[in-house]
């Protein structure tokens, strides 16, 4: 286990704000986080963190950030339709579906190339192109921060929803992830209608296959979403909102050409990128603070800016698409304090 003081986690965060933590604490077991919380030395507030790819610092942080190292992807049991793999939180998740890609495993090709660790993917319900974490979620394991207690949720005790889950609503702060157990096919059964999976497909003259879909995600993520290295960012700051059917008919009649994705009967979700981008956000910046001019759902650090340059910017967008549609968009993206 490491331990550090007054430490910068410049290399903790992707939107690249350069800010402190009291104390940061890295542990590469779960006999390890347990030790540490039994003993109970340390300074609160408690942040667990992973890549830092969904977290915006506004200041310094007046505490202790935990931080996991528990790597191991290993098979625990399989039959002839699909194989389970628990994974360590600490694994980087792009690494997890680049080998499930490999060995011919299907359901988290979908997923390939988003940033962050696999124990924060329990914990976010990270999701794209019409897949999310929960659809190959077997088990989360878990340690209780009060007793270092361990426990096993399942799929349905998370209750998940869009970016969203147990970990994030009535027990939020109260347990940590050291590995998520996932199950996958080991037929195909791919996802190819949402965004232009399909499309890209036909144009290349290419069948569906685990390396075909993963490379077109791969190439056309990284045609839309600029690198940390390059500009600082989390990827997509806000969800997509979900509006009632007549909210939807309310804003078609107005935006005739307003793209849409049925969620069920009464639902329906609306890509807060097009809002925003409509609203005339696309390449415009405040400050150091602007709107990616490739995909108006994220925001950059265009080199210097503070948490609270990105927030104000975010506050103004939030506020213009409310004049202009009269829905609230959220961010997906945790303001820590």
């Amino acid at each position: 286990m490491k331990e550090y003081t007054n430490y910068p986690i410049l290399r903790y965060n992707t939107f690249g704000m350069d800010v402190k933590t009291s104390c940061f604490v890295e542990y590469s077991s779960v006999s390890e986080l347990q030790s540490f919380l039994s003993a109970k030395e340390y300074s609160l507030p408690l942040l667990h963190i992973g890549g830092g790819s969904n977290l915006l610092f506004l200041s310094d942080f007046k505490g202790t950030i935990l931080h996991s190292a528990i790597k191991g992807i290993d098979i625990t049991e399989e039959s002839d339709e699909w194989i389970d793999i628990k994974v360590g939180a600490g694994e980087v998740w792009d690494d997890f579906v680049s080998y499930t890609v490999s060995k011919g495993f299907y359901g988290a090709e979908n997923l390939s190339i988003i940033p962050g660790e696999v124990g924060a993917s329990a914990v976010q319900n990270i999701g794209a192109y019409g897949v999310e974490a929960k659809d190959i979620i077997l088990t989360v394991h878990t340690v209780r921060i009060s007793d270092s207690s361990e426990r096993v949720f399942s799929n349905e005790e998370c209750r998940y929803s869009y970016r969203n889950s147990i970990f994030k609503g009535e027990m939020k702060g109260q347990y940590i992830v050291t590995h998520v157990t996932f199950r996958l096919r080991k037929s195909p059964e791919f996802h190819l209608s949402y965004g232009n999976i399909s499309s890209e497909l036909e144009k290349r003259n290419l069948s569906p296959s685990l390396a075909n879909i993963r490379d077109i995600i791969i190439e056309v993520r990284r045609s839309k979403l600029p690198e940390p290295e390059e500009f600082g960012n989390a990827g997509s700051f806000f969800m997509n909102p979900m509006v009632s059917i007549q909210k939807f008919k309310q804003l078609e009649s107005e935006f005739p050409d307003i793209p849409h994705y049925p969620v069920d009967e009464n639902t329906v979700k609306i890509p807060a990128g097009w809002m925003i981008d409509r609203c005339g956000w696309k390449g415009r910046n405040i400050g150091p603070a602007g709107v990616y001019h490739k995909q108006a759902l994220v925001l950059v650090n265009l080199g210097g800016a503070t948490g609270k340059d990105i927030s104000c910017l975010a506050d103004e967008i939030i506020k213009s698409v409310y004049e202009k549609f009269g829905v609230d968009i959220h961010p997906e993206v945790n303001y820590i304090y």
